[in-house]
């Protein structure tokens, strides 16, 4: 499933997701953001489990604000989950 989320509190608008057949997380696309950031979540993450990483991204902050990247991720990707699951 191949899915572009809006993300909200953040720099980024929103990012493209791919997961498989089998929850694992196939590519991660930001658009807008730290690109670098970015591109080193998609690596480190590249063949997770949906669930893993959700679990580890979920609260994180950036500065100030109350939500982050990793943070709004992990809720993307437990939105998409359930829309799979629906």
């Amino acid at each position: 499933m191949k899915k572009f989320i809006p993300m909200k509190g953040v720099c980024a608008m929103g990012c493209n997701i791919e997961i498989d057949d089998n929850n694992k997380l196939v590519s991660l696309e930001f658009l807008g953001g730290c690109d670098g950031n970015h591109k080193g979540l998609d690596a480190l993450c590249r063949g997770m489990d949906v669930d893993e990483i959700a679990e580890k991204l979920e609260g994180i902050t950036c500065g100030r604000r109350s939500t982050s990247c990793p943070d709004q991720l992990s809720k993307a990707l437990r939105l998409m989950k359930g829309s799979a699951n629906a």
